[in-house]
């Protein structure tokens, strides 16, 4: 048995997987978050920890045999998490989607310089971003800063607390902006603009190598049997993509979760040449190229849930019909945005509404507001000469019929839907499996263990309209970016 662990925004997902790739059981275990301020966005690690254990507790509850052989975790990225010379968590960690980083940001890109980074790390200074969180806790909190001991992303703590080694895989690095990405190794220029030295770093493991074992009191409290291997794990995004079969060069992902991701592998390292995509080293060994938009699935939980405050997600979607002809615009910068425009300062707007204006027109413009924003990252990789026209889609607004119908034909895409829809903790799974040996590397697991159920194909005259839509929408950014500086 191998387990998956999904180190979420909102909740920890798990599952068992058996060595023929099925899934036994999956839990999720909620935890809070915290918004101190307006942008900012914070959690407790501990949290994270007890969620873990609880969740992996309730996986192996009615299992007979509890042997583990391997866990593999997957993980929100870029969080800061800051250990002192105890091993105390300094502080809350600073998440991905936390806004307060602008002046630190603008300072890596315009000071230090977007051609420097991009030489550095194969990347520029976006506000998620780890770099520029620890110049914030430089800056504001320089007792706090003293005190670092170690400094490490969110599912890297979950495995330091497991097994006590300190690592990090490439995947997840990348999106530090402190790693090397094409040589990777840590970046010796950004530690040392960001004041922090190698000593303070993890050890870097690609995704699926073994880097310890569960250590003996945590399996007696777990009631685990034997040995439990544990590898490095991913960023969330690379171990989606291997949940969803998307290794090897020339392999496409569209994640719907909290964030939107387009997700693009690839053998070989590129960068585009406004460093709007992110060049990343993924979880098979390989790179990738991706767009990530701060808030995908979340603008229509937002709509839903504070301004219609109604429950009833499906039935706010049924009946809607008029795709391609709607004519009210939904810009989705509910937190910012961060690829292609990497402007946190820039906020969400509806535009184009009018006295015969209906609830549908504006649940739609919503769905069709996070497509088109996705769809600007795809211009971006098609300007490299990659050429897509098949995707798979996982994520919690992938389970809509409509939203998947809308993403297909904005993008001119096949979606490939898979029969597991479990996303980064399936990719933890199959990722310990190919570190204990049960598979000889990442893309013989994902072409043995991940099955297409159902493909989403683009309809011709629908992609047409939506063209045209598209056209319109990608005028709206550059009229209201200005309004936010």
């Amino acid at each position: 048995m191998y387990l998956g662990v999904d180190l979420g925004t909102s909740a920890v997902k798990l599952l068992a997987m058996d060595a023929d790739g099925n899934i036994k059981k999956t839990v999720s275990v909620e935890y809070p978050i915290s918004f101190p301020k307006s942008g900012w966005s914070e959690q407790n690690p501990e949290d994270w920890y007890k969620g873990t254990m609880e969740g992996i507790k309730q996986l192996l509850a009615d299992e007979a045999d509890k042997t583990v052989e391997g866990i593999g975790v997957g993980g929100q990225m870029h969080g800061l998490v800051i250990l002192d010379e105890q091993d105390n968590v300094i502080r809350p960690a600073i998440l991905w989607n936390d806004g307060r980083t602008t002046k630190e940001t603008e300072y890596l890109n315009t000071v230090i310089g977007q051609d420097k980074l991009s030489e550095y790390t194969g990347n520029i200074a976006f506000a998620g971003f780890t770099a520029p969180k620890i110049l914030w806790v430089r800056d504001n909190e320089p007792e706090n800063f003293k005190k670092i001991k170690k400094l490490m992303l969110p599912k890297d703590y979950i495995v330091y607390r497991l097994t006590g080694a300190y690592t990090s895989d490439y995947s997840d690095a990348s999106g530090m902006l402190l790693l090397d990405v094409k040589n990777k190794k840590w970046s010796s220029e950004m530690l040392e603009i960001c004041g922090i030295s190698d000593v303070e770093m993890p050890e870097l493991h690609e995704s699926f190598d073994v880097v310890g074992e569960l250590k003996a009191e945590i399996s007696a409290e777990l009631g685990i049997s034997g040995t439990t291997k544990v590898v490095a794990g991913a960023g969330d995004n690379a171990a989606a993509a291997i949940g969803t079969g998307t290794v090897g060069a020339g392999r496409c992902n569209l994640s719907l979760g909290t964030s939107g991701t387009i997700f693009i592998s690839n053998d070989k390292f590129s960068v585009d040449d406004y460093n709007s995509l992110h060049s990343f080293a993924h979880a098979d060994g390989g790179f990738h190229l991706m767009g990530c938009m701060l808030s995908a699935a979340s603008c229509n939980k937002w709509w839903m849930d504070e301004i219609l405050r109604d429950q009833d997600y499906a039935g706010n979607q049924k009946g809607i019909d008029n795709l391609g002809e709607n004519n009210v615009f939904f810009m989705p910068y509910l937190m910012g945005e961060r690829s292609p425009h990497n402007n946190p300062l820039v906020r969400a707007g509806f535009l184009g509404m009018s006295m015969d204006t209906t609830r549908e027109d504006m649940v739609l413009a919503v769905l069709e507001g996070v497509a088109f924003g996705l769809r600007d990252s795809l211009e971006v990789a098609r300007s490299l000469g990659v050429k897509i026209d098949t995707s798979n889609i996982c994520g919690g607004g992938a389970k809509s019929p409509l939203w998947r119908r809308i993403i297909a034909n904005v993008m001119n895409l096949n979606l490939e839907i898979q029969e597991n829809d479990e996303g980064p903790a399936l990719g933890g799974a199959i990722l310990a499996a190919v570190g204990c040996g049960q598979y000889k590397d990442v893309e013989e697991a994902a072409q043995k263990l991940v099955k297409v159920k159902e493909v989403v194909k683009p309809e011709p005259e629908l992609v047409a309209k939506y063209e045209e839509k598209y056209q319109h929408f990608r005028k709206l950014y550059p009229l209201i970016k200005d309004l936010y500086n």
